[in-house]
């Protein structure tokens, strides 16, 4: 018996030894952990913000100096939101350190005198109690934390609501979670606040579009042709304006817009291929009509 409680006692100040040092900058790393997560849900929509725009490049959606461009300014973002000087560590109280430090004596001693009373200490030459398994976590990476990145990136938008760049973003991501109605109200602050970008206004067209059952007629169209107006051939604005008015069954107007977003593109590319199946049903149609 003797060396079963000297044992207990060795156990018990190994463990205060473990415990009682991390429990005193519990605070300072809870913090430092909270930081560490707004960092990481940050870094993930910019990676996706990079991945669409090489998309976009990719399918000749946008121009090789566009892209340098944007990519320039999404990697600026990402440097200023993930450095910065790590926080200073506050100093633990004296106070709250003989606190922790008594607690961990005290607790000890009242869960033997506790086992002394109800428990059953004949037991200890017994079979040892089975141990429970410890739970599995998966660390694969769900919807449901894709959808907080994007929350938090919202939520740091209602303190900074002049920042064009990041409701640009967060408007692309919305459109990645296909929730059109958020990505068009996202949309038309980044267009208030950036309204010569042609790309904004068709992508601002594009989700409203889908928003409302897919229709380009009515408000889309306007945003279609505000980007028109910023960049008559931007090739984004261009395709959207071939698929308004094929929509409206105006056969040959879709043929000449399309015509043109096949010239800004390569004809082997995603889009390329696209265009030239809908200019074949576009003009089979256009010929139909005369």
């Amino acid at each position: 018996m003797i060396i079963f409680w000297l044992i207990c006692a060795a156990f018990i100040l190994l463990a205060l030894a473990f415990v009682l040092p991390p429990a005193l900058d519990r605070s300072d790393d809870k913090k430092k952990e909270d930081k560490d997560q707004r960092k990481q849900a940050n870094i993930n929509v910019y990676r996706d913000q990079l991945s669409e725009l090489e998309a976009d490049l990719k399918n000749g959606i946008v121009s090789q100096e566009q892209y340098a461009q944007d990519r320039e300014e999404i990697e600026r973002r990402l440097l200023e939101d993930t450095a910065g000087s790590r926080p200073k560590e506050k100093a633990v109280p004296v106070n709250a350190k003989g606190s922790l430090y008594v607690l961990g004596v005290t607790l000890p001693i009242v869960a033997i005198v506790f086992y002394l009373i109800v428990g059953t200490p004949k037991s200890i030459t017994g079979e040892a109690t089975p141990t429970r398994p410890a739970a599995s976590a998966s660390g694969e990476r769900t919807q449901e934390q894709i959808a907080a990145n994007v929350e938090a990136l919202a939520q740091r938008l209602k303190e900074n609501p002049s920042d064009a760049a990041g409701w640009t973003m967060l408007a692309r991501s919305y459109n990645n979670m296909e929730q059109f109605g958020e990505s068009a109200g996202a949309y038309a602050k980044a267009t208030e606040l950036n309204p010569n970008d042609a790309d904004l206004w068709a992508e601002y067209a594009f989700v409203s579009a889908m928003a409302s059952g897919r229709s380009l007629q009515g408000k889309p169209e306007e945003l279609i042709a505000q980007a028109l107006k910023v960049d008559p051939e931007n090739a984004k604005a261009l395709q959207l304006a071939g698929s308004a008015a094929f929509q409206a069954k105006d056969y040959k107007k879709a043929v000449s817009y399309w015509e043109r977003v096949l010239k800004r593109v390569p004809p082997d590319s995603d889009v390329g291929q696209r265009m030239n199946e809908q200019l074949n049903e576009a003009r089979i149609l256009a010929a139909g009509q005369r």
